[in-house]
């Protein structure tokens, strides 16, 4: 019997490792891969570290540096091995596994942190239109296969979807050599963070075409070209617009997903915008003992905010099979409101008395300046301004359970447009 399982090696996975590390438990982390570090491993690139070490650096140098503790703190660790399936009985988590060595088997847990990452959506998730030819990705597969093995996927090149991945594969893309003709966004702002949008794209003079999304897409065997088109406020293209590419190969970078298959059997709430589990202020799930934190839980902007999210869940799932905290019958929820796209988390458990509650926001609007406001009814318990605001980028505010006026009204988060 374990006390804490984690499920994942990436950033994640390995920070929430480190927290939940005491000589007196019995943890261990599971990993599908044949190496620690997940997707960090394929990001070459630089801007890793700024947050959490007060320096710039690539994704392998940023995972190393956790590996390298997690490995100095002997950590057990299952690599290579599949989750397929997590059940609970009697307080018990049972976690099916399996790998080469011991074919199917089942862990059984106290308590499980998930930090599973997310995956990329598919052409099939988007419904592209035209023909079905090769030459089509997501752009982290794409970022694999020339990062990883060694292989520039095309030619010319044109990319959908203005994502971080898509963002950094159209400028890796042209320093192999490829011809990268654009990137098209439907939104009428990037999805990507700013400093890649001018690193990527301005500096290496790569147009992006915005609220433009691919109309049609030529070729029986390989592509051959695509169209776009310009899209109005419903996102539907407007004749007369059209713009033909001579391409062998589209990037997709059009949205990415909590990876929480593993969790199908469990009666786990999720949340309707994240579509990751919802939780409460200590990464605890619907289900008590199950904890899921980084891009399992919500797409995160940047691996620092990872792995800070992901070292408070590993505090909490130490701290709950020391001593277990209980699911409040009715918690203090947290409702994301004007201009705000999500907030987590969606709820407070009262009865765990934190220092600092941490929430994670998104707006739905750009702003130069922003005020954004929690309050619980009329009370306010905090504003502030955050200036250069915008969908793409993750935002952040703390507050404490002294600063509500009761435990049972919810409490709402607002953000106003100064300018």
């Amino acid at each position: 019997m374990k006390d804490i399982v984690i499920i994942g090696g990436g950033a994640g996975g390995l920070a929430a490792a480190l927290e939940a590390f005491d000589p007196s438990l019995d943890i261990m982390l599971v990993e599908r891969e044949k190496h620690l570090g997940g997707i960090l491993n394929q990001c070459i690139h630089n801007g890793f570290g700024l947050h959490v070490f007060d320096e710039e650096l690539t994704g392998p140098e940023y995972a190393e540096r956790f590996i390298q503790a997690f490995h100095d703190k002997k950590i057990p660790c299952l690599m290579e091995t599949t989750i397929l399936e997590i059940r609970k009985e009697n307080d018990v988590f049972l976690i099916e596994a399996s790998n080469k060595q011991d074919g199917l088997f089942t862990i059984k847990s106290k308590s499980i942190v998930l930090s599973s990452g997310c995956y990329e959506r598919t052409r099939g998730q988007i419904q592209l239109p035209g023909e079905r030819p090769k030459g089509i990705m997501p752009a982290g597969s794409a970022q694999r296969y020339l990062n990883i093995e060694g292989y520039l996927v095309g030619k010319d090149v044109f990319v959908l979807g203005s994502g971080d991945i898509g963002l950094i594969m159209a400028r890796r893309m042209k320093l192999e050599g490829a011809n990268v003709l654009g990137v098209a966004e439907i939104m009428p702002y990037s999805n990507g963070l700013t400093r890649n949008i001018v690193q990527c794209l301005d500096d290496y003079d790569i147009p992006l075409y915005l609220s433009h999304t691919v109309t049609d897409i030529v070729g029986k065997d390989c592509l051959e070209s695509i169209t776009i088109s310009e899209v109005d406020a419903d996102f539907k293209p407007i004749k007369g617009s059209e713009k033909q590419f001579d391409v062998d190969t589209l990037l997709l970078s059009v949205g990415l997903i909590p990876d929480t298959m593993v969790l199908e059997s469990m009666p786990i709430a999720l949340h309707p915008k994240t579509k990751g589990p919802t939780v409460d202020q200590t990464y605890q799930t619907s289900v008590e003992g199950l904890f899921v934190c980084g891009n399992a839980l919500h797409v995160h902007d940047l691996v620092d905010y990872v792995t800070d999210e992901s070292k408070r869940a590993g505090q909490f799932a130490k701290l709950f099979v020391q001593k277990p905290f209980k699911k409040p019958p009715s918690p203090i929820a947290i409702e994301a409101n004007q201009n705000i796209h999500y907030v987590m988390p969606s709820s407070i458990n009262p009865s765990v008395d934190l220092d600092t509650i941490h929430c994670a926001y998104r707006v739905t609007t750009k702003a130069e300046v922003g005020e954004v406001t929690l309050a619980q009814g009329d009370h306010i318990i905090k504003t502030q301004k955050v200036r250069f605001m915008a969908p793409a980028e993750m935002e952040h505010l703390t507050f404490t359970l002294n600063d509500l006026i009761n435990h049972k009204d919810p409490i709402t988060l607002t953000m106003e447009v100064i300018k």
